[in-house]
């Protein structure tokens, strides 16, 4: 079952030549969740193949413009493609007034409706949820209110061994019961243990997203052991100061968060536009956290 996380922008406040502002997209059996929608996204999305139909939840962790200027031109192109479909944005409130000032001008009729689902900046909770998985928001530390993201798949029910059916003659009623991890009994009265039927599902999958954010340890037991973290590194350690100034991490902040919650990977991103070579603040990171990957536009990263 497919749950990849896509890096469409990786840059700061200023996006480079060749990194985009914040942007990210989850594929999750081929459902599509766009993380930020900084400057350009939709750009990326076109070149990095991301099908625009398939968008139907935004989440916006804050709003600083690198995290949600490409926003107006994307919900631009949704119209022009003539989208019927509802588009659900979770973001800050004030977000729905300053869109609502850009329609009024150009975008008034709109093919679609636009959902507004106001984030809570003060504890973590559950903002969206189906059948598969769930997407918690929990606070983090910046100059504005700012939410990171927890996305986390659905305990799967139990496998049925698929010659037991046969050999066994289960009712389909009975295989139901049977995967959520009752026991058998046969029309003789022969009772079969559920674990002697069936195989565990595989283990859920989490990521963790933390955006602008100054070094907190709030975050560790909202992301304790998730498979992969993505956590902001727009310096390096030896500008720790000017970190602490602008409430923003270091490499080594977010490998420091990475090994505290023991999560499996971590992916740096955020970038500042002073640094021209990322391997420097890659190798920071690993030092502390070894399983530490760079962000850069275009990557494909699986979760596992």
């Amino acid at each position: 079952m497919s749950f990849k996380l896509s890096i469409l922008g990786c840059s700061s406040a200023l996006p480079t030549s060749k990194r985009f502002s914040t942007a990210q997209v989850i594929n999750m059996l081929e459902r599509f969740f766009l993380i930020d929608c900084g400057e350009g996204t939709q750009i990326q999305m076109r070149k990095f193949k991301i099908p625009f139909g398939k968008i139907n939840n935004i989440f916006i962790s804050h709003l600083h413009g690198d995290h949600f200027f490409g926003l107006l031109g994307l919900i631009s192109t949704f119209n022009l493609l003539n989208r019927e479909s509802d588009l659900n944005i979770f973001c800050p409130a004030d977000l729905e007034n300053i869109l609502n000032c850009q329609f009024n001008y150009f975008e008034n009729n709109l093919n679609f409706k636009i959902i507004y689902h106001p984030l809570n900046f003060n504890i973590p909770e559950i903002i969206y949820e189906d059948n598969n998985l769930t997407v918690k928001s929990f606070p983090l530390r910046h100059k504005i209110p700012t939410c990171g993201f927890l996305f986390e798949e659905k305990q799967k029910p139990r496998n049925i061994i698929k010659e037991k059916i046969q050999h066994l003659n289960i009712p389909i009623k009975d295989i139901v019961k049977i995967k959520q991890g009752e026991d058998f009994v046969a029309n003789n009265g022969e009772i079969y243990k559920n674990e002697d039927l069936t195989f565990p599902p595989s283990k859920p999958r989490s990521y963790a997203y933390c955006s602008d954010t100054a070094y907190y340890e709030d975050v560790i037991p909202v992301i304790k052991n998730v498979d992969l973290l993505y956590h902001e590194a727009t310096f390096m350690n030896d500008m720790i100061e000017r970190a602490k100034q602008t409430l923003h991490s270091t490499s080594v902040d977010a490998a420091k968060i990475a090994k505290k919650a023991d999560v499996k990977q971590l992916i740096i991103g955020h970038f500042s536009a002073r640094y021209k070579n990322i391997e420097p603040l890659l190798n920071e990171a690993k030092e502390i956290f070894p399983n530490t990957i760079a962000a850069d536009d275009g990557m494909l990263v699986s979760v596992k």
